[in-house]
């Protein structure tokens, strides 16, 4: 235990001298938090939802037939109590619900006048805004259908929109778990594989190979001060989050530091399984950035929705990393949830991380013995 104190004290201490590292460290994640409040418009398709039809009638099933046509939407449940909403919000399996109520055709022959209540999830608000205003442009298809049959407008049909976790459609609590998943991807990595990839550039590897320190302490003493300086990222992160962007942490506090700290733990793990196949720092560093960066814009929901890929793209998603930690953070941070919720998430970054530090310690061993 002495020596790896040691050996951490050794590793802190090359951080804290070099300028450009800090500068990376600490430096990227308070830019990126500041600069990525411009949310992008994106074309959706195939944005699974649940339909509740209390009226089960003629107009409903019309409606909801149009729905159903459309390349938009894929209706992936009909429930039949409001408590079945709650729990396909929160377990994530529905962007958005749709609601007919009792006796809709007949508020709409007698009435000329009925409402469906449409609700959505604004932990997404440009998503929730678009599936809102595509299920009102079927509504208002449908009506404009009903009056070129009938010659005139026989009645209106008003749909009545919610958003769910962010009523007011900020931007930040769309960005902001991006944005985490995106800092902690890109320096946890790069900066643990420069980093040991460096020692075999200067041959000081050699060197502590020979040692009694066995590789294993080797390279969790460098990893550890990465892991505590990720974290300090995290915690600026959430402050700036909460006093800044005014978007304060819904979910415990605590597990959102357990899941970020796992994250952390993929991420250097992924950083040690490049620094064993590389032995160049630039090579190293352009794994590191282009190799991470690209992936974790692309496939962790953060910029694009992941429903509009093809299914082949859609597959690859499920091996990054940061696809599982966005949605553990809106979970936490947005929704509110607890560990019931994302413990599938939480599984699945644990064998991640499992795989790659075995896959790097067997690399590690052949390549230098």
């Amino acid at each position: 235990m002495k020596q790896l104190l040691t050996f951490v004290r050794k590793e802190f201490a090359h951080v804290l001298r070099d300028r450009k590292t800090l500068l990376i460290l600490f430096g990227m994640p308070v830019a990126q938090i500041l600069i990525f409040g411009f949310a992008l418009t994106n074309e959706v398709k195939n944005a699974r939802i649940m339909i509740m039809d209390q009226a089960k009638d003629q107009a409903s099933r019309q409606i909801i037939d149009k729905i159903e046509a459309s390349r938009y939407f894929e209706v992936n449940q009909y429930i039949h109590h409001r408590d079945e909403l709650e729990k396909g919000f929160k377990q994530g399996d529905v962007r958005l619900a749709v609601i007919f109520p009792q006796g809709f055709d007949h508020a709409l022959q007698h009435l000329h006048q009925a409402q469906i209540e449409v609700i959505a999830d604004a932990s997404d608000p440009n998503y929730a805004t678009t599936l809102s205003s595509y299920i009102s442009s079927i509504i208002q298809d449908y009506q404009s259908e009903q009056v070129a049959a009938a010659g005139h407008l026989p009645y209106q049909i008003v749909p009545q929109i919610r958003f769910l976790y962010n009523p007011q459609l900020k931007g930040a609590p769309n960005f902001v778990p991006g944005v985490m998943a995106l800092v902690l991807m890109l320096v946890c990595v790069m900066m643990t594989a420069v980093s040991i990839v460096k020692e075999k550039e200067t041959g000081t590897m050699e060197i502590l190979l020979v040692s009694p320190f066995s590789p294993l302490m080797v390279i969790v003493s460098k990893a550890i001060p990465y892991l505590l300086l990720s974290l300090i990222n995290v915690t600026t992160i959430l402050l700036l989050s909460v006093f800044v962007l005014d978007l304060p942490v819904q979910g415990n506090l605590i597990l959102l530091f357990a899941e970020s700290t796992l994250f952390i733990i993929t991420c250097l793990t992924l950083g040690i399984f490049i620094s064993v196949k590389t032995s160049s720092q630039q090579v190293a560093m352009l794994i590191s950035l282009m190799g991470m960066m690209l992936p974790t814009i692309l496939f962790s929901g953060f910029m694009f929705p992941i429903e509009n890929m093809p299914w082949p793209l859609q597959l690859i998603s499920n091996v990054v990393p940061s696809k599982w930690y966005y949605i553990i953070v809106k979970a936490i941070m947005i929704k509110g949830l607890g560990f019931a919720a994302i413990w599938k998430e939480t599984l699945i970054l644990a064998g991640i991380t499992l795989a790659l530090l075995v896959i790097s310690l067997k690399s590690f061993k052949i390549r230098l013995s």
